[in-house]
């Protein structure tokens, strides 16, 4: 059998206190009782004496069946991780002088992303001269931060990367 871990319960031979109120396999509280006393009725029953609650006065220990219960725990966590939804990050890229229909795909892109619960990297590419105008970059962030102002929240605002704009929109 393993030593205990901190947070983990304590089994049979790590019990070290004199008396413990013991609790057996189907709920029922048998009351205050030695700890060898305890161990010998567990053993009888074919169980292990497993601290459930160290803190208490006197602690608390349970009859249980050692590999019952690391395998339901551990069909617990299973579960746990299943059920967890990884949050990913899209990116949605765009020019500077994007059309409006283009426009109108990309932010149907975005809606649909933050509405799976990802979020959405919006990059905003710059090309030759288009660098001398940044400030129509910045207006075309707005007007998306504006347009998705219900559905998310700018998780990190517009910055300029060399020759990009990157801004980053969280689910509310």
């Amino acid at each position: 059998m393993a030593p205990p871990t901190k947070s983990g319960p304590r089994y049979d031979q790590f019990i070290q206190v004199p008396k413990v109120r013991v609790i057996d396999d189907e709920g029922e509280n048998l009351g205050v009782m030695f700890t060898r006393e305890a161990m010998e009725q567990a053993n009888e029953k074919g169980l292990n004496l497993v601290e459930v609650s160290p803190n208490a006065d006197p602690p608390v220990c349970k009859f249980l069946d050692v590999g019952k219960y690391r395998f339901e725990a551990q069909k617990k966590a299973n579960l746990a991780r299943k059920s967890q939804k990884t949050q990913d990050i899209k990116e949605v890229k765009m020019r500077p002088n994007i059309d409006t229909h283009d426009y109108d795909v990309k932010m149907r892109n975005v809606n649909k992303f933050i509405g799976n619960g990802d979020k959405v990297k919006i990059t905003l590419r710059f090309r030759g001269r288009e660098m001398a105008h940044q400030h129509l970059g910045m207006d075309l962030l707005k007007r998306v931060q504006e347009d998705v102002v219900e559905v998310a929240k700018v998780e990190a605002f517009p910055r300029l990367e060399g020759r990009q704009m990157l801004m980053v929109l969280a689910p509310k």
